[in-house]
């Protein structure tokens, strides 16, 4: 795991948009894996307008809401084209969405996981991080082998989201993340600090899903001073962040 520590939000954003760029010149159609929420937003402004260019790119979401049809103002389809897609230059019908509104969820999760398997995987997974240590919507308790499948919400992740929101979901499982080539995590705010450090320096546990990172070989763990303030070893993560150009010198 390669823990970088940025000044701000704004500072965060751009180094995970170096990263995506780093992605755009090594393939070119990657495979994007895409969360919701207020912390990737300004990464999401800086794609479109980056000049990048995602007209081969391909994308997943990694949640929805159950209940919530693709035209549901609250649903995070609508989300990802008001805030990404729909000036990001993709090709039509390149995001392939979650339906919170399917008739049989079960199905629509295992056609979801045919549907990533067909596209040849994901190539670069992009997650937030909840406040109890959820990723995606697998909340505390989540199986850390588990696949995309309806999943109830955490109270204290309603209580973020709001007193509407519903109470299931359907999301990719921490299995399913996990197969991604590579995981580009940010989190920002003083109230990530805690759900960060039980990430990136606690025990690997169930209990922390965010925790499941531990055991990929390629993750971008992408925080604010805040979001970092109860690391450990925060200063050993800046030194390797300023020192990086050493290798192989």
């Amino acid at each position: 795991m390669e823990v970088i520590i940025r000044p701000d939000e704004g500072a965060v954003a751009e180094a995970a948009l170096d990263v995506i760029g780093r992605l755009l010149a090594s393939k070119r159609g990657p495979v994007m894996g895409l969360a919701t929420g207020r912390t990737p937003l300004k990464l999401y402004a800086a794609m479109r307008a980056s000049g990048l260019d995602f007209s081969a790119a391909r994308f997943f979401n990694l949640d929805e809401l159950v209940g919530l049809g693709p035209e549901h103002p609250d649903s995070f389809r609508r989300f990802l084209r008001a805030n990404l897609l729909d000036g990001l230059g993709a090709a039509e019908g390149a995001a392939r969405f979650l339906d919170g509104a399917a008739p049989d969820l079960e199905r629509e999760a295992a056609e979801y996981e045919a549907a990533i398997r067909a596209a040849g995987g994901i190539d670069l997974q992009i997650l937030g991080l909840g406040r109890n240590g959820h990723i995606g919507f697998n909340e505390p308790g989540s199986s850390l082998g588990s696949r995309t499948r309806p999943k109830a919400l955490d109270k204290e992740t309603l209580a973020d989201y709001g007193p509407d929101t519903p109470r299931f979901s359907v999301t990719m499982g921490i299995g399913t993340i996990l197969e991604a080539r590579a995981l580009l995590m940010l989190a920002t705010g003083e109230g990530k600090a805690e759900a960060v450090r039980r990430v990136a320096e606690g025990p690997l546990s169930s209990e922390t899903p965010g925790s499941a990172l531990q055991l990929h070989p390629r993750v971008y763990l992408i925080v604010d001073e805040a979001a970092a303030s109860r690391l450990a070893r925060a200063e050993y993560w800046r030194w390797v962040w300023e020192n990086k150009w050493r290798v192989g010198q």
